[in-house]
């Protein structure tokens, strides 16, 4: 079951409630027939009536939809044309759960074109205690070929598509030296799990002035332990800047990341706002501060608590990419209110969004489909959201444009000597080398592309 819930925790919607009973919205007269138990057709008028209560665009789904289809289909049916986001799975079947590269295997990698014209695939991000690094892949390494085929430019998505697909596949790779691959070698990766990742902290010092870089990897609940040591760590250190490292962060818990943004500025208070929730017309809008969504995790420690370990910053910087998403926008976007934000890197990517899992509590169970909705749109306490479009950084940096890439925390390492060059006046240095501008042709890691499939 761990593998299975593995799916889910780079795809999953901000959960702020876990188990939603069982609710039905059709009045009598609606002439929507009986199904008989069990059935297809049963199945999915619970879907309905589901969707018809917390859907954010609830009021856009049709009005006589076609029960017969497959439950996915009628699923799919049912979301509005603005929805990238909803999915749905069932919880005896973990072939209807999201899968990607890297929630299987445990990396993820990015295909170039380089300005020479060359074709080079890149390695970007291993998880610790995962598959690819159990068998030898690190950051920076280049892949050649997967299962024997070279990659090129025209078969990247197609070869990339199929590993999802398999338990086990061979890739050759090799490292990046003077524009070419060395060392190469063959590496087998297996499917497997990866367990949590933690944490990354560092500080840097120069001319007497202490940054802290924190790299975190998701937003889990459970987090706030580990956030709060950090802090204790950098406040005795004397840090006075603080670089928060969301670049392949795809979210998680709101309720950590509310415990995240506790614990740096200044002014704030157990009753400060944190985040706005507006819903459908059943849902409405629901505001909650600091210390009430940081409540919403049961094993959470208190507002109080994290406070008295915050920096007391008046600014903060942040590194993201296109796959900085949901719970990490939020850190972005909330803080703003209350200090601020540099953000450094790529656009994120846009989903300003939030829902919770609703699956039937009825005993015994009757429907064992769980629907991953979109039920709220999110805004800080300012009122400001709506940044489907992604938020634009004031200072944009190709991640790419220096080979090979460094390893996450090396002051040389492209977004984070960026932001230690803004901290400490620097200039920015790039080598001039043909890598240079490389353009990104295709990435493995796409988070909330075709769940609804």
């Amino acid at each position: 079951m761990k593998k299975i819930k593995s799916f889910l925790q780079f795809r999953v919607l901000l959960i702020l409630v876990i188990g939603i009973s069982f609710v039905s919205c059709r009045d009598a007269d609606e002439g929507i027939p009986d199904f008989p138990e069990g059935s297809t057709e049963y199945k999915n008028v619970w879907v309905q009536d589901s969707m018809k209560r917390y859907y954010y665009w609830a009021d856009q789904m049709p009005a006589k939809p076609d029960y017969h289809l497959s439950v996915k289909d009628f699923f799919q049916s049912l979301l509005s044309p603005q929805d990238r986001f909803s999915y749905i799975v069932d919880t005896q079947d973990s072939s209807t759960y999201p899968r990607s590269i890297r929630n299987m295997y445990g990396f993820d990698y990015a295909i170039l074109q380089l300005g020479n014209g060359d074709v080079v695939t890149v390695i970007k991000l291993v998880l610790n205690n995962s598959p690819a690094m159990n068998a030898g892949l690190k950051r920076g390494m280049m892949i050649k070929k997967i299962n024997g085929t070279l990659i090129t430019a025209s078969n990247a998505e197609q070869l990339t598509s199929s590993i999802p697909n398999q338990t086990v596949f061979e890739l050759t790779v090799g490292d990046w030296q003077n524009n070419t691959i060395v060392n190469e070698k063959n590496i087998t990766v297996y499917y497997g799990y990866s367990f949590e990742q933690s944490v990354m902290s560092k500080i840097f010092e120069e001319n007497g002035k202490k940054t802290g870089y924190l790299y975190i990897y998701d937003f889990p609940d459970g987090m706030t332990q580990t956030l709060n040591q950090k802090f204790i760590e950098f406040k005795a250190a004397g840090v006075q800047e603080l670089i928060l490292d969301l670049r392949y962060n795809y979210g998680g818990s709101v309720s950590s990341a509310a415990a995240l943004c506790s614990l740096i500025p200044s002014g704030i208070t157990a009753n400060s706002q944190f985040i706005t929730y507006k819903g459908n017309k059943n849902g409405g809008e629901v505001k909650r501060t600091f210390a009430q969504q940081i409540a919403y995790d049961p094993n959470a420690l208190d507002f109080n608590t994290l406070h008295a370990n915050a920096l007391g910053l008046n600014k903060v910087y942040i590194l993201t990419s296109n796959n900085t998403a949901s719970a990490s926008e939020i850190v972005i976007n909330n803080l703003k209110p209350y200090l601020q934000v540099t953000q450094i890197g790529q656009v994120t990517l846009g989903k300003d969004m939030a829902g919770f899992a609703i699956e039937d509590k009825r005993k015994p169970k009757k429907v064992t489909w769980q629907i991953h909705p979109v039920i709220y749109k999110v805004f800080n306490a300012n009122g400001e959201g709506g940044y489907s479009n992604g938020i634009s950084p004031q200072i944009m940096v190709n991640e790419y444009i220096a080979l090979p890439l460094l390893p996450l925390g090396d002051s040389n390492e492209t977004l984070l000597s960026s932001a230690l060059n803004k901290i400490y006046s620097k200039s920015a240095i790039y080598k001039s080398t043909s890598d240079q501008n490389g353009e990104v042709l295709f990435e493995s890691d796409k988070p909330f592309v075709d769940v609804r499939r």
